[in-house]
């Protein structure tokens, strides 16, 4: 199986090489730049940052932890007030990466370790795509798509992986208890995260243990090492991809002392700050390296924050006006900040249009001229037109979100929908998200008009039951594409297969 895939990926970057060769589009698409001006990237990914996090949304001073870097790349952009992503760590990185809905790559749920979810090597990922016209890539921070040597970094695209946290920082907090159930050194180093380092030539190592006690000051040394990587490639022949994982604001929300107490909200509102600061440190570099204009920085978070969720010294975040949060699939669970920054090609302005994290993929594709692939399902919309203001509307009307592979719920337009209901956990009211239960109703799902009613308070079937005529088509549309390529087993920890 593994050296099927290899073939896959071999076949795919050759079609590229010999439509490069000869003199070919590899695009269908007109290019909007010339091959010989591709922009570089730079694509920051947050942890848990929810809506009403930053200042550029409905947060920042507000809330008592200012974000001045993160609005001032909002405000030279495109800030983009309807971003849609997955529910969970794993599945939203997975959408990113490969263009692709998570139950489509197999990751639809968040890994936890022993699990058998990872990233398989036949995936095309954002780094492979862009190593194929000639870019130089690299990957530093959250990883969160596998721990298998085909699932690293370096066999998925990216020339090199530094300060890598290739899994969760919820797992810093795993040695205290295995600890004090007595388990052996041995079993507690195996099953603690670490750092991991190395590069597509010697493969990556680990390097030391992801510690609560390194959390503090982890997020500083991604920036340190994204901003060694930009000054590597500024001057270079070839344009360079960078992706930044974040590890800001996942629990355990500590920092270093310089911004211990520097909010009025406490340890989450001091978290938010550092990684504001060190996101400022990284679009510093860039416009110091003198490569702003020709650098496309993109800056979203994977999941909306936990408010009332996780290990409650943490707690603090905040969606915004909208209900959810990490784990389930509501508005404040998915709608995250998200912005892109270009500067003359990128007009700078505000749009509610609707954006998924999918559209990244076919959206860099066509600005770098880069071939996606046709033997798989690509759920991503090309969005260029529309982020380079050719187009006032965005190509993207309805999205799809999934737990595992099951369609938990739909968005069309200004309309949410429900299977069956997100609810509380009846054992624990004050623990939804990933937490949470859903609840089957009488065949019938619930419908919210999310502009009019963002708390989800206003269930409208009976007198807006038309519709579940555009609500059916999505879902048809999707379960269509199942019969010529289906999805791979999910992993779930409650339901075993015979």
């Amino acid at each position: 199986m593994k050296n099927t895939s290899s073939m896959k990926k071999k076949a795919f970057h050759l079609a590229v090489a010999i439509c490069a060769l000869a003199g070919f589009t590899l695009i269908a698409a007109a290019m909007p730049v010339e091959a010989a001006d591709k922009p570089n990237v730079v694509l920051m990914l947050s942890d848990n940052i929810g809506y009403g996090d930053i200042g550029a949304f409905q947060g920042g001073v507000i809330r008592g932890a200012p974000t001045p870097n993160i609005d001032r790349l909002a405000a030279e952009g495109l800030t983009l007030t309807q971003f849609l992503v997955e529910p969970g760590c794993t599945p939203s990185r997975a959408g990113l990466i490969t263009g692709r809905y998570s139950p489509r790559v197999g990751l639809g749920t968040i890994i936890i370790g022993g699990t058998a979810n990872t990233l398989v090597d036949k995936e095309i990922t954002l780094g492979e795509l862009f190593k194929s016209v000639g870019y130089a890539t690299g990957y530093t921070g959250k990883w969160h798509l596998g721990k298998e040597k085909q699932s690293w970094p370096t066999n998925q695209g990216f020339d090199e992986y530094r300060v890598g946290v290739i899994e969760t920082s919820d797992s810093t907090l795993y040695r205290p208890g295995m600890e004090r159930m007595g388990l052996p050194e041995e079993a507690i180093k195996k099953a603690a995260p670490g750092i991991w380092d190395g590069d597509s030539k010697n493969g990556i190592k680990e390097v030391a243990e992801y510690t609560v006690a390194y959390k503090k000051h982890v997020e500083e040394d991604i920036a340190a090492a994204s901003i060694k990587i930009i000054k590597k490639h500024a001057k270079a022949k070839n344009p360079f991809f960078l992706q930044i994982g974040w590890t800001q604001t996942h629990y355990p929300d500590v920092t270093t002392e310089k911004f211990e107490g520097k909010s009025t909200i406490g340890v989450y509102g001091d978290a938010l700050m550092q990684h504001d600061y060190c996101v400022g440190e990284v679009t510093a570099a860039i416009k110091a390296a003198g490569i702003e204009d020709n650098t496309i920085v993109i800056y979203i978070s994977d999941n909306g924050s936990t408010p009332t969720a996780g290990p409650a010294p943490y707690r603090g975040g905040s969606n915004g006006m909208y209900t959810g949060e990490l784990g389930d699939g509501r508005e404040g669970s998915i709608r995250v900040p998200g912005m892109i920054k270009w500067p003359g090609k990128i007009p700078a302005r505000k749009s509610n249009g609707m954006v998924g994290i999918h559209d990244f993929f076919p959206t860099l594709a066509t600005i770098i001229g880069a071939k996606i692939p046709t033997d798989r399902p690509i759920d991503g919309v090309d969005q260029s037109a529309f982020f380079l203001g050719k187009q006032e509307n965005s190509n993207r009307q309805g999205f799809l979100t999934f737990i595992g592979n099951e369609i938990v719920a739909v968005r069309w337009r200004n309309w949410r929908a429900y299977p069956k209901a997100f609810m509380s956990n009846p054992g624990n009211p004050s623990t939804p998200g990933l937490g949470g239960v859903r609840l089957e109703g009488n065949s019938m799902p619930s419908f919210y008009n999310i502009e009019q009613d963002p708390r989800e308070e206003n269930n409208l079937l009976a007198q807006e039951g038309w519709i579940v005529g555009p609500y059916m088509k999505l879902i048809g549309d999707y379960m269509k594409s199942l019969e010529k390529y289906p999805n791979p087993a999910p992993v779930n920890l409650t339901e075993f297969a015979k």
